[in-house]
């Protein structure tokens, strides 16, 4: 368990906790809404899906590194953004595999892709939550 205390006396594991869960629940308006764009537009379910979810991760990325772990890494902007999108493989993966199983198993989360956004981003937050603190946000 983290040790570390803020200024408040609160500890920061459970300030990034919650602060990690807000910025995803942001990042998953951020991800449906691009979704549904880009099926607007013609791009489709799958490929609509992988546009929706790196306009996500770069906009979770950008807020993570503002609020969630201010200030924790002194990396340069561009080597960190690649670290994370890098990072957040693992997450994706779930987030995804998920996703894409759904549609193609659920009329009803083909019919309302957002149930399938909903799933994947819920099975992906936990992992990449301790992957970007152990690895992406920490000083070097």
């Amino acid at each position: 368990m983290d040790t570390k205390f803020e200024p408040h006396g609160r500890p920061m594991l459970l300030r990034q906790i919650f602060a990690f869960g807000l910025v995803g629940v942001f990042g998953f308006v951020i991800d449906a809404s691009t979704l549904y764009l880009a099926r607007w537009i013609g791009l489709g379910l799958f490929a609509g899906r992988i546009v929706s979810y790196l306009t996500a991760v770069t906009t979770t990325w950008a807020l993570n590194r503002h609020f969630t772990f201010s200030g924790q890494s002194n990396r340069v902007v561009l080597h960190e953004w690649l670290l994370f999108m890098l990072s957040q493989l693992s997450g994706a993966a779930f987030n995804l595999g998920i996703y894409w199983w759904l549609v193609a198993s659920s009329t009803r989360v083909a019919s309302q892709p957002v149930l399938g956004v909903a799933a994947g981003s819920l099975a992906g937050m936990a992992v990449n939550f301790l992957v970007a603190r152990k690895f992406v946000f920490k000083e070097v």
